[in-house]
């Protein structure tokens, strides 16, 4: 038997395998450090104590775990159906549209808390939107999904550009991006969940977005593995043709999983929109998108999964700008290729250990 087929515990399907494969990526990385002249070890410790070694460290980690949280959502979501959503980059960017269009409406007359569910469903439903027009052409014209939301990507940029530039810039400024918001349209930071731990957040934008995330964690969990249409969507996602006999309508399910995988990617917007800048901003994104498909594979696609790999990334974000300050030899480039390394063995050579990992349990539970 082969060994790709061999059952495995999901101990060591979800937690000993990633163990290993980003223990690889690491020591790859640090031969890499290495080979310039640096001491792995100590950049190690470095990265470590900038995005761990400190309330603010820990609240720049966290804010950037918040974006690839929703963003990895976001890809899951449409993976279990069958769907590869490569456009939640764009699909953010219109989500901070419809966000930045509800704080700039209501700001002046209501508290943050009554501005946050209309911006919440604001950006979910332009998110939703931009996901559409691909969904449709997959459904309705057999148009590949990946294709049409890479392109979506690309016009959602050219979109936010020229509505920030002639639009909704401010009279008068250079900068292409709206008014501030007033405090009725900021998301509020969670400087008291810092120093519920003893540290102190000072201008790390940790904000409320964080729990908005986890809530929807939560959400997609029950809504996957715990409800009929996660269920139809699971059965889309490994076979069409099973789905087909089982009666599950493939228009209907593509449409529908495409608009909650657009949501999701929406709600991103919410943490750099109204809780870093407030203001909607150029590239506000800093390809969140793309980096959401390393998390949800590295999660295996699963909301618990995808927060610890969202965290991880965070910590090579916040601990990267860290390391690049202290060891100016290791450059921002040198960073994306540690990053680059994690997703290569924990995300495109996930099986490379199993062969060997099968064969040891095999002898382990003979025995």
């Amino acid at each position: 038997m082969s060994t790709a087929s061999v059952p495995l515990p999901n101990w060591i399907n979800y937690a000993l395998l990633p163990l290993i494969n980003l223990t690889l990526a690491f020591l790859v990385s640090g031969l890499v450090v290495w080979i310039i002249g640096e001491n792995p070890w100590e950049a190690l410790k470095l990265m470590l104590e900038g995005a761990l070694g400190s309330g603010e460290g820990i609240g720049f980690t966290l804010f950037y775990a918040t974006n690839f949280i929703f963003t990895g959502l976001s890809v899951a979501v449409a993976y279990h159906a069958g769907l590869f959503n490569i456009g939640s980059e764009g699909q953010a960017y219109l989500g901070g549209l419809g966000a930045a269009l509800a704080a700039l409406a209501l700001d002046h007359y209501v508290p943050w808390y009554v501005t946050m569910p209309f911006a919440i469903m604001a950006a979910a439903l332009f998110g939703a939107a931009w996901a559409f027009i691909p969904a449709w052409l997959q459904a309705k014209r057999g148009s590949h999904i990946v294709i049409t939301t890479i392109m979506f990507n690309f016009i959602g940029a050219a979109l936010m550009v020229y509505l920030l530039v002639n639009v909704l810039i401010v009279p008068g400024k250079m900068a292409p991006e709206t008014r501030t918001f007033l405090e009725g349209g900021q998301l509020p930071k969670l400087d008291w969940l810092i120093a519920m731990f003893g540290g102190k957040l000072g201008p790390a934008p940790f904000n409320v977005s964080f729990l908005i995330a986890l809530v929807m964690c939560v959400l997609v969990w029950i809504l996957i593995w715990r409800t009929k249409l996660g269920f139809e969507m699971r059965t889309l996602g490994i076979s069409r043709s099973a789905a087909a006999y089982a009666g599950i309508p493939y228009v209907k399910i593509v449409m529908i999983t495409m608009l909650i995988s657009g949501g999701l990617a929406g709600m991103m917007a919410l943490n750099p929109v109204l809780g870093a800048s407030a203001r909607l901003q150029v590239e506000f994104v800093a390809g969140a998108g793309f980096v959401g498909i390393a998390v949800s594979l590295m999660g295996r696609n699963h909301p618990l999964g995808i927060v610890l790999a969202a965290i991880l990334f965070g910590i090579l974000y916040q601990g990267g700008a860290w390391l690049s300050f202290d060891m100016p030899n290791i450059t921002r480039e040198m960073i994306v290729v540690i990053q680059g390394l994690v997703i290569l063995f924990a995300g495109a050579l996930e099986f490379m250990c199993r062969p060997m990992i099968v064969r040891i349990y095999q002898t382990m539970t003979k025995a």
